[in-house]
């Protein structure tokens, strides 16, 4: 069931539309549905429901509208009376509006056009006219209709963008001109237009749309167009490269279905037989999640490589279907040859971002992670398959909280403490036996082939030791020979010298290194050293281009390579470009490594592997963080493949999919000792970590880069480490620890007689002593950080300190002193042309003049730093200053220009999914007097990613 705001007021119970009549039973079920999950007083209902003019009856009336309307959605529990109120109860996505929301949030997540265009398709087909058409004249829900409306808008603006990325400006020319002749001040659709005329070969008429959108701007309100349109006339008339229409059009898929849900599985084993009696315990488990209150966990263990994945993922492919609410999957990697233990916390922040929850919502600390997350598994009906756990503490915050969901624990130990405190059920998988080897043999390799030589087919299955690996190894090269016969195989199993002492720990009775170094015999000699050189590899994932640059090889020449390792069965591939190694497999390529491949051979491997990762990082951060100025490193070595995100988009998702890989390249460098290459990484890492809300791994990376430059006895890096770990601890709210390791860092550079670094240190300790609510010594800090850049010669960082130093003494109530010294730092930024940190200023500039009662000036710089963060693509500071603005507007009596401002604030922030939504709800919904909270960021902070380094953010 779903109620529907984005049009009529209505209801869909089993898909079927059912209409509720009367304005006030649709105004309380609309107020209802626009506060879905949460409690509504009775007094605010009726407020809002009656417009502030309630009649006396109307406590009863309004017990009549719940009981009505609790019939039609016909179940008593899908409106809650909860004091002082009532709740809206029925489910995830209980309304259109969210379902739109998630979808333009998808979106706005993703750097595929094509994707874009379906997630606005789906979200933007909800809408079937104006929002709560048929509550119009009630003051509250008027509002909420206008913001409704505004989101619509900037959805199918961005639409049109994800379409002009696709290269459908010809199609798009038709629409834009009507929404341009419907919106002739909008500059965003005359822009887009211009676009799309200049890439479907009409230069002239680009040219004409932006002098027509001139003179109306000067003629009806006196200004003229905004920079970007300038210099996109500019870029016109010199026909400048970067407005070249890109690749021709892709297809663009249907609006996808309106409910989407996690489905993480891999891909399920092919021709998966025997396990008739697991498979049967599993469903009798599925069985009883239906009957039970308790969370139903299956704890599935047995020795390495005895098929615990192959049958948890079947299984969970089999029954997917009676889990509509989404399908969760993790490796946690608990016996790891590299180490690379996957942390709850990691699992944790995945399965939240696989339900739509911002980075930055996601709270520091295992434990409130973990409630939140059962929070959002409340309710729904989810599978969690939890692979390759090492115990049960690793396992225990993953688990939810609520009955309805089931969960499936793979382990190499048998998991005793889960099932004597959780009641997991014990599912014990030991060798197959000799009927169900043979049936997987069969099904590989087809039955009569297996048929004829019965003892042949029992030998193999013997040296196999009845193994599921090893039989799909052998398997997988007797399919790729079809005219060797199975007594060939298995003679060529018994000739077989390797051993492989590492293997003999799987207590599977039996040395499978023969089956491994058959299979390894039997690849071509470029796949074969492609397959040891991969056990140099820290894991957790391989792609084309790191295998590529472990061997030496172009990634084209590569690719071939591993297809063949494929499907020799000695390499997994659970995604496009990305591979992975069981870790059987994984021992024995490293072994095969050491043995085959010289100490000076793996040494050049390895380099070109750090390489690869190091000087695709540096390209993607600087995608992210343009201001950043490149720190000196050693060119590449020779072969390795190096990565070129092509924008920012794709740099996001490149650190997104290499994070764990780059993590596990920083823990295992120090072996090789290459740790310039450790610090280096992490530098290039840091702004994706803290940016994008990776707050743990922020500071293990930062603390191993610590490590490697005091092993080396660098200075300047030592210090540099010291202030990203800083930054890493201050988002942790670690402030007393952030504060020890600036003063290390000040301590270094003050040894160096570096200025600029020990200005940066003071000018951290400012922004770590204002997110503490110490005002004063932030004042103390920017003060000594002013007089360091000076006396360094740094301007920029003289600029910004001035900012920062006028900040701090308005947040001390110093309004006077404040003003001259932002001013200052508002002219020297502009004259740098460092318009980040000019929105900063400006945006410090409005505060000041609000406080000092000039609401004039203070909505000039306001509106100033709005621009500034739109031009530069800053969602959040836009919507905070919007935010500020509308502050200003209402001090100032103009309440319509103030709720305006908010609304649009509010919009981003729902965008973004920030909790700072509920704040302007408030003002939009109560109207409270106005007084500027002083903002939870400090300016000094607000424009300076605090991860940037000394040579760049001072």
């Amino acid at each position: 069931m779903q109620v529907r705001l984005l049009g009529p007021v209505e209801l869909t119970v089993g898909g079927v539309c059912r209409p509720v009549p009367g304005l006030r039973r649709k105004a309380v079920l609309a107020v209802l549905g626009l506060h879905p999950g949460h409690i509504v007083s009775s007094d605010r209902l009726i407020d809002l429901v009656w417009g502030g003019n309630g009649p006396s009856t109307a406590q009863n009336t309004l017990q009549r509208h719940m009981s009505y309307l609790r019939n039609v959605l016909g179940a008593k529990d899908a409106i809650v009376a909860r004091p002082p109120g009532y709740v809206l109860n029925i489910g995830a996505e209980a309304t259109d509006v969210e379902t739109a929301e998630r979808l333009i949030r998808l979106a706005r997540q993703s750097s595929d056009p094509a994707l874009k265009v379906r997630h606005l398709r789906g979200a933007l087909a909800l809408w079937r006219g104006r929002p709560l058409l048929d509550v119009v004249g009630l003051g509250w829900l008027d509002e909420q209709a206008e913001r409704l409306v505004q989101i619509g808008h900037e959805a199918a603006s961005a639409l049109i963008e994800a379409r002009l990325m696709l290269g459908e400006h010809a199609d798009l020319v038709p629409e834009l001109e009507r929404l341009a002749s419907a919106r002739p001040f909008d500059e965003d659709v005359h822009r887009q237009l211009m676009v799309a005329l200049y890439r479907s070969g009409r230069q002239v008429d680009a040219l004409a749309t932006y002098q027509r959108l001139r003179r109306s701007l000067g003629e009806e309100l006196g200004i003229d167009p905004g920079q970007p349109l300038r210099e996109l006339e500019s870029a016109i008339l010199r026909q400048d490269a970067s407005l070249a229409p890109p690749a021709p059009a892709i297809t663009v898929l249907p609006a996808p279905d309106v409910r989407v849900v996690p489905a993480q599985l891999p891909l399920a084993v092919p021709a998966f037989t025997a396990r008739t009696r697991e498979i049967a315990r599993l469903d009798t488990l599925l069985a009883r999640s239906g009957s039970t209150s308790a969370v139903v966990i299956a704890a599935v263990s047995g020795t390495a490589g005895v098929g615990k994945t192959a049958l948890a993922v079947h299984w969970a492919h089999r029954v997917r279907d009676q889990f509509p609410d989404g399908q969760l999957y993790v490796n946690l990697r608990g016996f790891d040859p590299g180490g690379l233990v996957v942390d709850p916390a990691v699992a944790l922040r995945g399965f939240l971002s696989a339900f739509g929850i911002e980075m930055d919502r996601i709270p520091a600390g295992v434990d409130a992670q973990a409630a939140l997350y059962r929070s959002v598994l409340a309710g729904k009906r989810v599978l969690v398959v939890l692979d390759n756990a090492r115990d049960a503490e690793q396992v225990r915050p993953l688990l939810p909280g609520s009955p309805g969901c089931v969960v499936v624990v793979t382990s190499r130990n048998q998991l005793t403490a889960l099932v004597t405190a959780e009641c997991a059920y014990p599912v014990m998988l030991d060798l197959l036996t000799g009927d169900e080897s043979r049936d997987l043999l069969a099904h590989r390799l087809g039955t009569d082939r297996v048929a004829a030589d019965p003892a042949a087919t029992r030998e193999v299955i013997e040296r196999c030791a009845r193994l599921p690996l090893a039989l799909a190894i052998a398997a997988a090269n007797c399919f790729t020979h079809p005219e060797l016969p199975v007594a060939s195989i298995a003679a060529q199993l018994r000739d077989s010298t390797s051993t492989l002492d590492a293997l003999n720990d799987a207590d599977v009775g039996t040395d499978i290194a023969a089956v491994f170094s058959w299979s390894y015999q039997a690849l071509t000699p470029g796949a074969a050293r492609l397959f040891r050189l991969l056990g140099l590899h820290p894991g957790p994932e391989v792609t084309a281009a790191s295998a590529a640059s472990l061997a030496g090889l172009a990634a084209a020449a590569t690719r071939p390579l591993l297809a063949e390792l494929v499907r020799a069965h000695l390499l997994m591939q659970p995604a496009r470009d990305r591979h992975t190694l069981h870790d059987l497999l994984w021992t024995y390529a490293a072994s095969l490594a050491r043995g085959e491949e010289s100490e000076p051979r793996r040494a050049t491997a390895a380099r070109r592997l750090l390489d690869h990762h190091l000087h695709t990082a540096l390209s993607a951060g600087q995608l992210i963080n343009p201001k950043r100025e490149p720190i000196a490193v050693s060119p590449p070595a020779p072969g390795a493949v190096l990565g070129q995100p092509a924008g920012r988009d794709e740099a996001v998702a490149w650190f997104t999919a290499e994070r764990a890989v780059l993590l596990a390249v920083i823990r295992q460098a120090p072996a090789s000792g290459f740790d310039s290459h450790i610090w280096q990484l992490a530098w290039a890492a840091q702004d994706f970590l803290t940016r994008w809300g990776h707050r743990e791994d922020h500071v293990a990376s930062q603390r191993a880069a610590i490590d490697a430059a005091q092993r080396q006895g660098d200075l300047v890096a030592q210090a540099r480490s010291h202030c990203g770990y800083s930054t890493a601890c201050a988002k942790l709210h670690r402030y007393d620890e952030a504060h020890s390791h600036l003063r290390h860092a000040l301590d270094l550079y003050e040894a160096l007689g570096n200025h600029a670094g020990q200005a940066f240190a003071y000018y951290q300790m400012g922004w770590v002593s204002n997110l503490q609510g110490r005002h004063d010594r932030a004042l103390g800090h920017a003060r000594r950080a002013l007089r360091l850049y000076r006396l360094a010669g740094h301007p920029v960082g003289v600029a910004r300190t001035l900012n920062s130093l006028g900040w701090d003494h308005a947040l001390c109530g110093d309004y006077e002193r404040a003003r001259p010294r932002c001013e200052q730092a508002l002219a020297a930024l502009r004259l740098l042309g460092d318009r980040h940190f000019e929105a900063g200023a400006s945006d410090s500039l409005g505060y000041i003049y609000h406080h000092l009662g000039n609401y004039g000036r203070a909505v000039e710089h306001y509106r100033h730093a709005v621009e500034l963060f739109r031009d530069v693509g800053d969602r959040y500071y836009e919507a905070d200053a919007l935010n500020h603005l509308g502050d200003s507007h209402r001090a100032a009596g103009d309440v319509d220009a103030a709720r305006a401002a908010w609304r649009h604030a509010l919009a981003i922030f729902d965008e973004l999914g920030h909790q700072d939504a509920a704040t302007i709800r408030g003002k939009l919904g109560t109207r409270p007097p106005v007084t500027l909270v002083v903002p939870s960021r400090s300016s000094t902070a607000a424009w300076s990613s605090p991860a940037l380094p000394v040579s760049t953010r001072p």
